[in-house]
């Protein structure tokens, strides 16, 4: 008898109705591409539960990438035993002896999925927690803040025991809510946005804007830096790099500078969802925060998101500054972000940008550029790179693929 099985639990995933099914099958995928390198391992799915039969693999590294997964409410350690209540006995007496840390206090929390088992709830959490109290030395019973909290899952197949649960990352499985593209400058802000999506489900896409010689290859390498950190959390992530200083460069002669940021934006978005397109994804991702800067007022995005019918998504619009960074440290990205390595959002940054831009201005200093040219020479010209998290790859030009 050893702690042989991880048991996870879905939280929000068992909420989903009939749809409980896919969401459970791509854990189960997600799952098996964190942890293939662990070929002895079995996965086995019940409708409330999944269960990981390590097969003599050991736990402690396939934990540590669980609880990066979204989708996973909480998972243990877990033995498992026959459907007999001395069989039940037998483990969790051994569940509580394995145990690596010791406890003075502890209580049995019993749930039968197994209705039609010979003992109630009351009655098998007595019987499994008079057979620990005979058979150790220095423990009592402390049902309001034990030190160990014997769990026990009564299942008609077979039962499980666990001690100790670990919270998992929440939210819902990548990739169970289609497709969109993240805008990720190389700031702090972006990254974040990014993970939040993941959380809820959505498989991401990365574009970034590169401005050479304005923005250097140090900056472009912090973008792919901070997509390998991203991988952690789902997925090999496709990173287009879009070459945008022609149009950065067309902007500052053309534009009034007070309106180059919203008109800068505006090219961005159109880009980005001319690739979304290409990509076959629902939405835009970006990492705005309202009334942090100039192009992130009501009336700013009003005007910029007049040039698409894309949704867009915006996780940290209500996060102040503070909160941001809290998840950037969490998720490791902050000292990344803030190499002092100038992106595209921040060259050619004008002293008063407009706070409220009007549409029929912004449209008016645009109506003298061959917009579709440009665009279509950008998205022609844009690098694409696969970030495994393993190593990146240049995979090919968007023009070869397409």
């Amino acid at each position: 008898m050893n702690y042989d099985h991880i048991l996870i639990r879905f939280g929000e995933l068992s909420t989903k109705g009939r749809n409980r099914k896919l969401f459970i099958q791509r854990l189960s995928h997600n799952i098996k591409e964190k942890i293939e390198n662990f070929s002895k391992i079995k996965i086995e799915k019940s409708r409330d539960r999944m269960f990981i039969k390590l097969n003599g693999e050991p736990h402690e590294p396939i934990i540590e990438k669980l609880q990066s997964i979204f989708g996973i409410h909480s998972f243990s350690l877990a033995v498992k035993t026959k459907t007999e209540v001395e069989d039940i006995k037998k483990g969790a007496l051994f569940a509580v002896h394995a145990l690596p840390y010791k406890g003075k206090t502890f209580k049995v929390t019993a749930k039968r999925a197994f209705k039609q088992f010979e003992l109630d709830t009351n009655e098998l959490n007595y019987a499994i927690g008079s057979h620990i109290l005979r058979n150790t030395e220095d423990l009592t019973v402390n049902v309001k803040e034990p030190d160990i909290n014997v769990r026990v899952e009564v299942r008609e197949d077979a039962s499980y025991i666990t001690c100790k649960d670990i919270e998992g990352a929440g939210g819902l499985p990548v990739g169970t809510s289609g497709t969109g593209v993240l805008m990720l400058s190389g700031g702090i802000d972006s990254p974040v946005a990014g993970y939040l999506a993941m959380k809820r489900g959505i498989r991401l896409e990365v574009v970034h804007f590169f401005s050479p010689p304005y923005t250097s290859e140090r900056a472009k390498q912090k973008v792919m830096d901070l997509t390998e950190k991203l991988t952690a959390f789902g997925h090999a992530i496709t990173v287009h790099i879009v070459p945008f200083t022609d149009i950065q460069v067309a902007i500052q002669k053309q534009i009034p500078e007070n309106y180059t940021m919203t008109s800068t934006r505006r090219f961005m978005l159109k880009i980005a969802d001319k690739i979304l397109q290409k990509e076959g994804g629902l939405a835009i991702i970006t990492g705005e925060s309202l009334g942090q800067v100039a192009s992130q007022t009501l009336e700013s995005m009003a005007t910029i998101n007049e040039v698409t019918q894309t949704p867009i998504i915006r996780p940290l619009i209500t996060m102040d500054k503070t909160e941001i960074m809290d998840i950037a440290k969490q998720i490791d990205t902050l000292d990344i972000s803030n190499r002092p390595f100038e992106d595209c959002c921040t060259i050619f940054t004008p002293a008063s940008p407009k706070t409220k831009p009007k549409k029929e201005k912004i449209n008016f200093y645009e109506s003298f550029f061959d917009t579709e040219k440009m665009i279509e020479d950008a998205v022609n010209r844009t690098e694409k790179l696969l970030v495994t998290g393993k190593k990146t790859e240049i995979e090919s030009k968007i023009n070869d693929l397409f």
